[in-house]
């Protein structure tokens, strides 16, 4: 399967997926950050009681972040939800679960209850919409990234990543494998 080439041309860009819902995550960003809470989402997606399914929702991805909006019969009846490329430290094609995307928030908003990182999941399609999806949210950083440096803005304590490697690579790495190809995410 080829992978897919988003550029912020291509932005916005809008997926109908299934939203996992979110967990506590523990750091900013990395595979050992969203493992526990996407292993934890999925656990309990499958205890869904047999008459409940997880809500499907429409990501639109665009240069200023990711937006999700729970798709409902009455257009009313759900607000968008929106994070700012700046409030985005992390996002992921899942690497156990190919059709999972994650994300992890970075937020002041629960500082009160101790949730500085929130990973929040989606369930894709197929792997290729997942792939997808961390690639227009790469193009977007990379477009926040130029717009900073346009601005000459020093970014001393703000940290983002996109881990482009495909799950096969992923996996390597993490079980201590030599991947065969050099990877410059």
């Amino acid at each position: 399967m080829e992978e897919p080439t988003v550029t912020v041309d291509d932005l916005p860009l809008s997926f109908v997926v299934k939203y996992l819902g979110w967990e506590p995550a523990r750091g900013l960003w990395g595979m050992k950050h969203t493992r526990k809470p996407v292993d934890n989402l999925v656990k309990k997606a499958k205890n869904l009681p047999q008459n409940h399914i997880l809500p499907r929702v429409s990501i639109e991805v665009t240069r200023d972040g990711l937006s999700y909006k729970e798709m409902s019969k009455k257009p009313s009846d759900s607000e968008a939800i929106f994070y700012g490329v700046n409030e985005i430290s992390y996002g992921v094609q899942d690497v156990i679960y190919t059709r999972v995307f994650s994300m992890i928030i970075v937020t002041d908003k629960k500082m009160e209850e101790g949730l500085t990182f929130i990973c929040h999941s989606f369930v894709c399609e197929n792997k290729y919409q997942a792939r997808q999806l961390t690639y227009a949210l790469a193009a977007a950083f990379g477009d926040y990234a130029q717009k900073m440096k346009e601005s000459k803005k020093i970014m001393k304590q703000i940290k983002f990543a996109i881990d482009l490697r495909t799950p096969e690579q992923q996996a390597a790495e993490a079980t201590g494998e030599e991947v065969d190809e050099e990877t410059d995410a």
